[in-house]
């Protein structure tokens, strides 16, 4: 006889979406500090044809901003009208698809922390009782968060506890669990 024969299997479904901006980690020029913050709020500046195009941030400590470059030397005719209204109506939803993507960190030469500017859902809320626990996790946005981190929010156990369910293969799943995810995965808790 199988040993999964009495064994109750459930399913369930998690949603990864931001909540705030992340941090932006970078030196301050006029601070130790390495936290800036930013609302969303974007600068262009028109040289005749050219322009460029920044996210602003000011530091957590001291209040300085610094322009993360989102465009530089762009010809206007290059960049769709709607996305430069975007970037003139300081449009938070842009600044948001902006962060999340790996241009901007790599071209500023930033890295942006998502510690508590993200949540988890559930679908259901609750954690089914079952003996095996399919889990479905979706992302929301492109949001780069350690898998043990994210287990162990959704199934509310420790990430110690986490990682010795992976090393004893309690845990599965068809990718490494291991470093940081932003991308749909499933796996299977035992």
């Amino acid at each position: 006889m199988h040993e999964d024969t009495f064994l109750v299997r459930a399913t369930t479904q998690w949603l990864v979406r931001p909540t705030d901006f992340p941090t932006i980690r970078r030196r301050c020029r006029t601070c130790p500090s390495e936290e800036h913050r930013t609302q969303g709020k974007f600068r262009v500046n028109a040289n005749r044809k050219l322009l460029d195009v920044w996210l602003l941030a000011r530091c957590a400590r001291c209040g300085d901003t610094i322009k993360l470059t989102v465009l530089e030397r762009a010809t206007v005719r290059s960049i769709e009208p709607t996305m430069l209204d975007r970037f003139y109506d300081n449009d938070s939803a842009l600044a948001a698809e902006l962060l999340t993507g790996p241009h901007l960190a790599h071209r500023n030469d930033v890295w942006l922390d998502w510690t508590d500017a993200w949540t988890l859902e559930r679908t259901p809320v609750e954690l089914p009782k079952a003996d095996i626990l399919d889990v479905d996790v979706r992302f929301a946005q492109r949001i780069p968060i350690r898998l043990t981190t994210l287990i162990a929010t959704g199934t509310e156990v420790s990430r110690a506890e986490v990682a010795k369910r992976i090393a004893a293969g309690r845990i599965t799943s068809d990718r490494t669990l291991a470093g940081r995810c932003a991308r749909d995965f499933s796996f299977v808790f035992r």
